[in-house]
C-alpha cells in the first residue's frame, strides 16, 4: 500500500487508514465532484471528512456532499472499518 512516511497528526484526532483507495470522489447536490487521488487518512466528524492523500496534501470535504463513490487497488478490500 502506498503510504507517505512522515504523517503528523497533532490534533488528537484519530484517523482510518483508507490506503487501499486508488480515489474516492464526492458528488454535490449542485453536480460538482471533489476527487482525492490515492488517499491514505482519513477523519469523518460530525461537520465533514478530513483526508490525507499521498503526496501530503491535505483536503477537508464538507458534509453538504450527496454521493460519495471510490475504487480501490487490485486485490484490495472494498471496504474497511
Amino acid at each position: 500500500m502506498s503510504q507517505i512516511v512522515d504523517f503528523r497528526n497533532e490534533s488528537g484526532l484519530e484517523f482510518k487508514d483508507i490506503s487501499s483507495e486508488q480515489w474516492r470522489e464526492y458528488i454535490f447536490a449542485d453536480g460538482q465532484t471533489v476527487r482525492i487521488e490515492k488517499p491514505l487518512k482519513l477523519y469523518v466528524s460530525d461537520n465533514g471528512h478530513r483526508l490525507l492523500d499521498a503526496a501530503g496534501v491535505s483536503h477537508y470535504v464538507p458534509l453538504n456532499w450527496i454521493h460519495l463513490k471510490w475504487q480501490v487497488k487490485d486485490g484490495e478490500p472494498q471496504f474497511v472499518l
